[in-house]
């Protein structure tokens, strides 16, 4: 079966149906959906997810987990401080194009560290060694627009480095641009609260 051949729901859809797995999560009333054997047999040829998730490497920010999702359900990206490089982007393309997925979530958390190691830099003037370097680099931008904007702190600046980043995606790829331009994909910007596990909604872009 080709992915053409399979309904898939509305951005709304999708993340109407994230957040409830959030909320599970948040509760503790969680179901583990679609983790069985059966589900596993039924996706040996073909994967359909609901969205994609691009989010911070952090253990404590396991996507599936704190969604509450199964196999197949969500197509997961992830890199230190959700940065973005060519991967990141032919994998969000690849996600849009082939599978067809319509919503991709950019998943921030508090007290992330490579946000942190840039706030320090910019501080500082003094940058890390080696590829983190990179990864600094990368957040710089969003660490000088938080300064702009007021943020006083780590966090705020992880919710501007999610609006940066979510703007990037679109600014960058032409594929996910038309996809959000054409309404088939909408890409949202979320926080993620470790102490109390919720994953708040910061920025939109495209109709949901």
């Amino acid at each position: 079966m080709s992915t053409a051949q399979h309904s898939q729901p509305s951005p709304a859809e999708a993340w109407r149906l994230l957040k409830e797995g959030n909320e599970r999560f948040v509760t503790g009333e969680v179901a583990h959906p679609n983790q069985n054997a059966a589900r596993r047999s039924s996706l040996t040829e073909s994967q359909h997810p609901m969205a994609v998730i691009f989010g911070c490497s952090d253990s404590r920010l396991a996507a599936e987990i704190i969604f509450d999702v199964g196999l197949g359900d969500v197509f997961v990206v992830r890199t230190a401080g959700q940065v973005i490089d060519d991967a990141v982007l032919g994998s969000l393309e690849f996600s849009v194009d082939a599978l067809q997925v319509p919503l991709i979530v950019v998943l921030g958390h508090d007290s992330c560290g490579a946000v942190t190691a840039a706030v320090d830099a910019a501080a500082s003037g003094e940058m890390p060694s080696g590829y983190v370097r990179d990864l600094v680099e990368r957040i710089l931008p969003s660490v000088l627009a938080a300064q702009r904007s007021g943020a006083e702190n780590v966090n705020q600046t992880v919710e501007e480095h999610v609006k940066q980043t979510a703007q990037r995606l679109t600014n960058h790829s032409r594929v996910l641009h038309e996809a959000v331009s054409a309404g088939r994909t909408a890409v949202i910007g979320v926080t993620y609260r470790l102490a109390e596990g919720r994953a708040d909604v910061v920025s939109i872009l495209g109709r949901i």
